[in-house]
Formats: C-alpha cells, structure tokens, sequence
C-alpha cells in the first residue's frame, strides 16, 4: 500500500467511526452500542486502516506508519463532527457527557481500561479477517457498555464537543488521550506479549 493509498484508507475508517459514533450519540444505549458494530464491519469489510484495528498486527519498524493511521482516523472523525454540529438532536451535549465523564475517572484509570478494548478489538478482527463476525458484533458493544475507552471512537466524541469546553479542557484532554491510546495499544498486543507471537 503505498503512502497516498494508506492516508485515504485511514480517513475512511476514521469516517465509518465516526459515523458509527454519530448513531451512538443518537441513541445512547444498548442499541446505539450494537449499531456502532456497522463501523467496525465496515472498517474489516473494506480492510481499512483503523488504529486499533492494526496495533495488534504491525511488525517491527512500523510504529511510524500506525502513527500515520491514527492522524488520519481523526481527519476522518473531525469530518463527520462537523455533521453533528448541524444537526437538530442535543449530540454535541451527549459527546460532552462522555468527555466529562472520560476526565473524571482520570488518564491512569482511562489507559488501564482502554486495555480491554484493545484486546477486544484485536479478538474481534482476527476471527473477522476469517469471515467470522460474530466476535466483532458482540465485542463493539461489549467494550462500549464496559466503558473501555476507544481513541479513535472517542477521538470523534471529543471534536463534537463545543469548541469551548475543549479549549478550557485542553491539557487534560491531551493527557487522558495519550493514555487511552497506550492502553489500547497494549490492549491490542497481549496476545504477542503472553503467548510470545511475533
């Protein structure tokens, strides 16, 4: 894949993420957290270049190329905020729910936690990359209703805040989200880290 084809391919998964966010917002409950799978299927389905969708699968060297990913997952995300901030149903004021709420439990707390969606999306993917989704369709909503932070998921929730709650939050934002996406990045290599697979 070369440079121009792995930058389309990150924005597309960041907008299937976002898009998938966007129901979540609509409709925060057990069924939001289902359909957001739509994105993860959409993301395996079209084999694009999701952050934790890779993590669990790049070889050595290729730390740059993931960072690479993750810029251009919130291009896709930042692109779909923007359809929030014009719609009629009260989502930015459900994102800044999630954020607070991210913020309180702390950067240490969220990095341990987003462990667990980590490891859940590198599950979900692998049994998906052998045609088998139902790993995928239960696990989407199983880190969502567990709380496990997913940085490009909430990445998207956070850009659909007011631009002024994220100007006051700024450096708190920064510090919790480099933790969640440490603790996704563990997450999504404890089958290498425990079973001693390249």
């Amino acid at each position: 894949m070369t440079t121009n084809q792995l930058i389309r391919s990150s924005i597309l998964a960041g907008i299937c993420i976002g898009i998938a966010g966007f129901g979540y917002l609509a409709e925060k409950s057990i069924i939001g957290a289902v359909l957001f799978a739509f994105g993860l299927l959409t993301v395996v389905h079209y084999a694009l270049k999701l952050y934790t969708g890779t993590a669990g699968f790049i070889k050595k060297g290729e730390v740059g190329q993931l960072l690479l990913i993750l810029g251009f997952n919130l291009v896709g995300c930042l692109l779909v905020s923007l359809l929030v901030r014009c719609s009629p149903m009260p989502l930015q004021e459900t994102a800044q729910k999630i954020l607070e709420g991210r913020l309180a439990m702390g950067p240490l707390n969220g990095g341990v936690l987003a462990i667990g969606c980590g490891f859940i999306m590198t599950t979900a993917v692998t049994f998906a990359r052998q045609g088998k989704n139902l790993p995928l369709l239960f696990g989407v909503p199983l880190f969502i209703m567990c709380g496990f932070p997913h940085c490009v998921a909430d990445a998207f929730y956070y850009l659909c805040v007011p631009v002024s709650f994220l100007a006051e939050h700024a450096v708190a934002i920064l510090i919790f989200y480099v933790s969640i996406v440490l603790g996704n990045f563990v997450g999504c290599n404890l089958y290498r880290f425990l079973m001693n697979h390249e």
